[in-house]
Formats: structure tokens, sequence, C-alpha cells
């Protein structure tokens, strides 16, 4: 690969910035991420040029726009921190996890008060099957000879009060 002149160098520095500066506002073309790929595609630099490269004995040397990478990433953290999010995209995103984690403790708040109000529902089931077959037996017992009377039956006489 050709190294690039000074000037070259000059340049793409100056569009990745100016690009860094747009991606940082908001400005995040559809279908791309604010990210390093979307910064070299933008500034019509190779990507390559962010990441560090290696010296034929191995040892490590920085890229020629690590630096500008370094940069956007540190400026795109603290944006973070505040709570700008500059992708819309991600923006979205992070909205939308937060409703699916409210809808999810709602969710759980139903699951628990339906689990509540099946049990009463069976325990109320119960008892009114209960209360029907003491009845059923009582009205049997009344039916057969045994020691078991009905209590005379006044229409007239009304309950007291608060029973």
């Amino acid at each position: 690969m050709a190294r690039i002149s000074d000037e070259t160098r000059r340049n793409n520095e100056t569009a990745i910035r100016h690009v860094m500066d747009r991606l940082l506002a908001g400005e995040v073309p559809a279908g791309t991420k604010c990210d390093i790929k979307t910064l070299a595609a933008q500034a019509g630099v190779a990507r390559t040029g962010f990441y560090p490269k290696k010296n034929r004995d191995g040892s490590p040397r920085p890229g020629p726009y690590q630096h500008l990478a370094e940069e956007f990433e540190r400026r795109l953290a603290e944006l973070r921190e505040t709570g700008v999010i500059p992708d819309p995209r991600a923006a979205q995103i992070e909205r939308l996890k937060d409703r699916v984690s409210g809808l999810k403790k709602r969710l759980a708040a139903r699951d628990e008060q339906i689990g509540g109000l099946t049990d009463f529902r069976e325990r109320a089931l119960s008892q009114i099957a209960a209360q029907r077959m003491e009845i059923e037996r009582l009205r049997d017992a009344l039916a057969a000879l045994s020691n078991v009377r009905a209590l005379p039956n006044r229409a007239r006489a009304s309950a007291p009060y608060g029973s």
C-alpha cells in the first residue's frame, strides 16, 4: 500500500473531524450507526487507518488516524454519560428497551394478581360446593326419619338489625 503525503493526511484528518462533529451532533445517515465504520465511510478514508498496525518485525505502531478514533470514542462516551445518544437508532433502541422492561414489570405484577384471584376463585368455589353438599345432606336428613327438625318458616318475621 502506498504511503500518503502529509497534505493528503491533513485533508483526511480535516474531513474526519468534520464528519465526527456531524455524527456526534446527531446527523447520522439513514441505515448507519454512530461508529468508526460510518465515520470512515463518510470521510472517504479506509477504516483500517483507525486501528493500530504492526511493523514487519511485529512491533505495534499506531494507525494514521488512530488518535482520531480514540477522540471519537472518548467524545461518544462522554455524550452517553450525560444521557445524550447521538445515534437516533440507538436512542430508539434504548427507549424500546426501557419500555420492554416496564412492560415486563407490569406483566409480572398482573400475573401475580391473576394468580391471587385464581386462588381466591378456587377457594370460593370450594366453599360454595361444600355449603351445597351440606344443604343437600341436611335436606336428605330432614326427609328421612331422623332427629333433624325443620325450623318454623315465618314469612312476616324479619331478622334483627345487624344479623
